[in-house]
């Protein structure tokens, strides 16, 4: 017997109807797809703070300074 919960409830998917469990199939399919999301912007969160701190160090290991060369909006 595999039971769901939904807002505190729990409930049997065999006693939902073919279109009841139809339902719960696509939402666990949402569900997962929104994980593998949020896994994947961890992701990029990561890449994205190791690129600054690598951009960061660059600039102070070159002597670049705020101001020079312009600044946000340069192009």
């Amino acid at each position: 017997m595999i039971r769901f919960t939904i807002d505190g409830l729990d409930y049997q998917v065999e006693s939902l109807s073919e279109k009841g469990q139809a339902q719960l199939r696509s939402l666990q399919f949402t569900e997962t797809q929104l994980q593998k999301l949020r896994n994947e912007v961890a992701v990029f969160e990561t890449a994205r703070g190791a690129y600054l701190a690598a951009l960061k160090a660059e600039i102070a290991r070159t002597g670049g300074a705020a101001g020079e060369g312009g600044g946000p909006g340069t192009r």
